[in-house]
């Protein structure tokens, strides 16, 4: 049994945890606050452990071999093998000015982050240790070999959205499953969606914040579909209107609606009476759906707040999908009628 102390402070803990979410990820935030009480706290809790680990990727002071040391200890706290409050205090001294006040209070916090993650159940605890595990070295990877000529193939753009985004999709699987046997009889059926919803979401940003990655010195696109336009990424420049370059990001704006209509289907399939999971799913759905279409439609854009999707219709899509949680055909034609105009979906 609880002590008022103990109690006092599991409270101040999560009310941190939710001031911290709305400064880190509004939108997210937003969702998150969707979910069942069950499952609010340990899906907030598992979007801050990955914003600590996006912090570690993210800080550019950093070399990669000390990311790669940062990431590791990181991956001790979260698995119960290490201390949060010195991982803490030595990323904390090592981020520069390019965070923002929210990130660095996160980081300095960490300690109360990984105390709401002990008191989730066992399972959930695995199943953060194991998203935090799998993004934290696949990250170190892909930076490791980073580079403004882009990763070789879908293939590789396929692991590298695995590991920042669709293993966050199998941990809420994960976490949906826990919550109710309803879902966890479902299990098989939407863990291969789960990887594709996130797999949609993570291609969403890299065809938006092209330009900006490029000026970091990076780029996410796949070599082989530009390659097959006609297209070499090596001379990608804010300048590029060659059609060769036009129609390789077609085909990714293709591949693209294919995940986001996976995406759809897991939302399906998990039980229609779980209107608060769905509701929580629909949201960012629809925010990527509108998203793509601009970036479709705006073949010259320059940087991610030219797609940007408008406040007004942020809350159109909150306030439409939470009307239509419940009824598959309705949320079918929906989706439909969003994605008119956007090349077929096409499978990665």
């Amino acid at each position: 049994m609880k002590t008022d102390g103990t109690a006092a402070r599991a409270a101040s803990d999560i009310a941190y945890q939710n001031e911290i979410l709305r400064g880190v990820a509004r939108t997210f935030a937003l969702t998150i606050a969707q979910l069942p009480d069950a499952l609010r706290d340990t899906v907030g809790n598992a979007y801050l452990l990955c914003r600590i680990a996006d912090t570690i990727e993210d800080e550019p002071a950093l070399a990669v071999e000390e990311k790669q040391a940062f990431s590791e200890h990181f991956i001790g706290v979260v698995a119960g093998a290490r201390d949060p409050a010195p991982f803490a205090r030595e990323l904390g001294a090592r981020l520069s000015a390019s965070m923002t006040a929210d990130e660095r209070n996160l980081v300095a916090n960490t300690p109360r982050v990984i105390r709401i993650t002990r008191r989730s159940t066992p399972a959930r605890q695995e199943a953060l240790a194991r998203c935090v595990g799998i993004m934290s070295r696949g990250m170190v990877e892909f930076q490791r070999n980073a580079s403004a000529d882009g990763l070789k193939d879908v293939d590789a753009m396929n692991r590298y959205c695995y590991h920042v985004a669709g293993v966050v999709g199998e941990t809420l699987t994960a976490l949906f499953c826990d919550y109710s046997d309803e879902i966890a009889a479902r299990r098989d059926d939407l863990f291969p969606l789960a990887v594709s919803f996130g797999q949609g979401l993570q291609m969403i940003n890299i065809l938006k914040d092209m330009w900006e990655d490029r000026r970091r010195g990076v780029c996410w696109l796949p070599r082989d579909v530009f390659d097959a336009a006609g297209f070499d990424l090596r001379s990608l420049s804010p300048e590029t209107a060659d059609p060769g370059f036009l129609e390789g990001c077609r085909r990714l704006v293709a591949i693209t609606h294919h995940h986001l209509a996976n995406a759809l289907r897991f939302i399906t399939i998990i039980p229609a009476r779980e209107t608060a999971i769905r509701r929580s799913c629909l949201w960012p759905l629809g925010i990527a759906v509108l998203t793509l279409r601009r970036i479709h439609r705006t073949p010259g854009f320059r940087g991610g707040e030219d797609v940007k999707v408008s406040r007004r219709s942020v809350w159109a899509v909150a306030v439409v999908t939470s009307i239509l949680a419940r009824f598959d055909p309705a949320l079918k034609l929906l989706f439909k009628l969003s994605s008119r105009g956007l090349p077929g979906t096409t499978a990665a």
